[in-house]
C-alpha cells in the first residue's frame, strides 16, 4: 500500500489532468481523481486521460465515488465516503481485487469500514480545509492518538491514512500516533516544489515504516 496519496483538485477538468501529471512526475505513486461537479463525461474523459498517465509511471489510480465509471475504465479502486455506495456493493460491481478506500471521521465509523473490508481508510480531517464541502469535525493529533489507541492489535492491520488540511511541517507527528500513510491536496496542488515535497514526505514515511 503506497503511503503518500494525492488527491486532485482544479477548477477545470485541465487542471485536474495537469495536476495529477506534475505530481506524477514529482515522484507521486498514488492518485485519487476527486472531481466533484462536472459532467459524468468530463470525468470519465479526465479519468481515462489520468489512468494512462498512471500506467505510465506505475502509478496506482483510485477514482472518487464513481463505482459504476470506475468499472467502466477499469480504474485500480475506488474510494467511496460514508454517504456513497457501501463497500460491500463496490465490490459486488468491480470484484473484490480492486482496492477499496473508505472515508471515516469518529472511532466507529473506522471499525465499520475495517468491518466492511477496506484496504485502506481515509480518516480525518486532521484540521480545516477548504478542499470539502459540510467538513466533518476536526480530529487534530488528539483524536487521531486517541482513535488509535482504542484499537486492537487486528484491527491495526488496516491502513489508516491522515487527511485533511496537512501541512509538510505536521507530518512526523502526525505519524508518531500511529498513522500509516498521509493524503495531501491542496499543499501539492499549489506547490511549486511538489517534486522536493514528495521526496520529503516519502523519507519521513519510509523512516517511520
Amino acid at each position: 500500500m503506497y503511503k503518500l496519496q494525492y488527491i486532485s483538485q482544479g477548477q477545470t477538468a485541465e487542471e485536474h489532468f495537469l495536476n495529477c501529471q506534475q505530481v506524477l512526475e514529482a515522484g507521486g505513486k498514488w492518485i485519487q481523481l476527486r472531481m466533484k461537479n462536472f459532467t459524468e463525461e468530463v470525468v470519465e474523459e479526465t479519468a481515462l486521460k489520468v489512468k494512462e498517465l498512471c500506467k505510465t509511471f506505475g502509478a496506482v489510480f483510485i477514482l472518487n465515488d464513481n463505482v459504476q465509471l470506475a468499472k467502466k475504465i477499469d480504474a485500480d479502486g475506488i474510494h467511496l465516503g460514508l454517504t456513497d455506495t457501501s463497500i460491500q456493493k463496490a465490490k459486488e460491481i468491480l470484484g473484490k481485487d480492486k482496492i477499496f478506500g473508505g472515508t471515516a471521521n469518529s472511532l466507529e465509523d473506522v471499525i465499520q469500514r475495517i468491518n466492511e473490508g477496506c484496504n485502506y481508510i481515509g480518516l480525518g480531517p486532521f484540521r480545516f480545509t477548504t478542499t470539502k464541502d459540510k467538513l466533518s469535525p476536526i480530529l487534530g493529533l488528539e483524536g487521531y492518538k486517541k482513535l488509535i489507541n482504542q484499537l486492537n492489535e487486528e484491527q491495526r492491520k488496516t491502513p489508516i491514512i491522515a487527511i485533511g488540511g496537512i501541512e509538510v511541517a505536521d507530518i512526523s507527528t502526525i505519524l508518531k500516533t500511529g498513522i500509516s500513510g498521509i493524503a495531501l491536496s491542496g499543499i501539492l496542488t499549489h506547490s511549486d516544489n511538489k517534486k522536493e515535497i514528495v521526496e520529503q514526505i516519502n523519507k519521513m514515511l519510509y523512516e517511520f515504516a
